[in-house]
């Protein structure tokens, strides 16, 4: 998180120091064409034709403002074209590379081109849909700008030195690119477009299966698209095959769409190429031979040019260590004001830091302090609540016990009380009863005993008649 805002913090600073930073985003699937970025169309139309997912619309800007446009292909991680005006170019050149973080995380808040520098480990899958410079190290290809810095004034250059506006080439295949594309524009055809009309220029390439570390694709074929948007409007096409450096074709616009995707035009109504002057035609073109067959296109050939070219030569060598000197100058500054904003940036870190613990232990203290008071009122009530509600259920279970021995008292039998009343009559009344089964029982007692008795005499009677029969001998009926 430290790193995180260190970064951003140096960010913040080289706005505020070079007012020049680049700054560029993505355009929205729902925004019209390339946004604030329109401008760079004749008639502020894009190319039509262009529709894989893969192309994103990047408008470029510089210092909060708008400065070309660009068609980017993640899939093939170069350019397809960039979109820009002629502006008067600048005569120095200072390359600091940018990248665009929402290509790659689109959820970053980071709405701005930055430099790569500033932004590795801050932006999620960095890489994934864009080239980077670790892409090109080794390669033996460096990142050839679609939209030439030449062709453009100082607050312009530094906006094209984005990776999103590269293209890999060849070191001598990019030199030739951009010295013809620079003949091209400013000795073909910026004469033949006035200054109060618009000059528009579509610099593309058209990707190969070659890549770059598996990764980022080689143009096969690098072309110009020109309109000048006058009332006798014109167009023209120009086409660089990558496998002929020094190869230079010039061909109408109408004949570059059909090289490129089907269904694609690259300017509203041709610009104009049915109804453009064939005289004018004529002279661009002728221009552009010239170009091609190494001739200097509206060059003097007096020696008065000659000596002032050689003054002006003369006088670059002389002022160079000067100008070394002061860009070593400014360097320092820069690095002096850069240094002097990170120190005061530790030392409000290191104060705000302490300022702010202690505010935080107090702030803890406190709330600890609230929290303690607020539970012991709060517990208040619930101990008088959880004392009152005991002396209710203790009442309760008194009311309870005593419903209960009454109940106990109540459920003794009525027909107790009933047998214990009936007892004395019933055992009087019963003594007659009980006399006569005495007496009953005593007689049959008697009754039992005498029949015993004969019983056992008719026995004995019975025994000794049995004896007397078995041992006396018989005799005489008589006896």
């Amino acid at each position: 998180r430290e790193w995180t805002m260190k970064t951003s913090i140096v960010f913040l600073l080289c706005i505020s120091v070079f007012p020049g930073f680049s700054q560029g985003r993505v355009v929205g699937e729902d925004e019209a064409g390339f946004a604030e970025c329109n401008v760079f169309f004749p008639g502020q139309v894009p190319p039509e034709g262009f529709t894989e997912p893969f192309h994103v619309k990047i408008c470029q800007q510089y210092n909060k403002e708008p400065r070309f446009a660009t068609l980017y292909s993640t899939k093939d991680k170069i350019p397809l074209y960039s979109a820009f005006k002629y502006t008067k170019p600048a005569q120095n050149e200072e390359e600091s590379w940018l990248v665009e973080p929402q290509i790659d995380d689109p959820e970053n808040d980071l709405h701005e081109m930055v430099l790569e520098a500033d932004i590795v480990g801050t932006v999620a899958n960095l890489g994934a849909n864009q080239a980077l410079t670790s892409d090109y190290v080794d390669s033996g290809y460096e990142r050839g700008l679609l939209n030439p810095s030449l062709l453009n004034e100082e607050d312009f250059q530094v906006a094209t030195y984005t990776l999103t506006n590269a293209v890999p080439l060849s070191p001598s295949l990019s030199k030739s690119w951009h010295r013809d594309v620079g003949r091209v524009v400013e000795q073909a055809l910026v004469p033949h477009c006035s200054k109060k009309d618009h000059l528009y220029l579509l610099a593309g390439a058209i990707p190969s299966s070659v890549r770059v570390k598996g990764k980022v694709s080689v143009p096969e074929t690098l072309w110009l698209a020109a309109c000048c948007d006058a009332p006798e409007g014109w167009s023209l096409g120009i086409v660089k095959k990558v496998n002929d450096e020094n190869s230079l074709v010039d061909l109408t616009v109408g004949e570059l769409e059909k090289q490129l995707l089907a269904g694609v035009h690259l300017f509203k109504g041709n610009c104009g190429e049915d109804k453009q002057s064939q005289e004018k035609t004529e002279a661009i073109l002728q221009a552009v031979n010239h170009i091609r067959s190494g001739e200097q296109v509206g060059i003097s050939d007096n020696q008065e040019d000659k000596d002032s070219g050689l003054v002006r030569k003369v006088a670059g060598i002389i002022a160079t260590p000067f100008i070394k000197i002061l860009e070593l100058l400014i360097y320092v500054f820069v690095e002096l004001v850069k240094f002097v904003f990170y120190f005061l940036w530790l030392v409000i870190k290191k104060v705000g830091g302490t300022v702010l613990d202690g505010v935080y232990s107090l702030w803890n203290g406190v709330v600890s302090y609230l929290k303690a008071i607020s539970m012991v009122l709060i517990s208040i009530p619930y101990d008088v609540g959880r004392v009152i509600v005991n002396i209710l259920l203790g009442f309760l279970q008194i009311v309870q016990d005593v419903a209960s021995i009454t109940y106990r008292i109540l459920c003794i039998p009525v027909g107790f009380f009933l047998h214990l009343a009936a007892f004395p009559y019933h055992s009087i009344c019963a003594i007659p009863a009980v006399l006569k089964d005495m007496a009953t029982g005593i007689g049959g007692t008697f009754s039992l005993v005498i029949d015993a008795t004969a019983a056992l005499l008719h026995g004995f009677y019975y025994l000794a008649g049995h004896i007397i029969k078995r041992f006396v001998p018989k005799g005489s009926s008589d006896d």
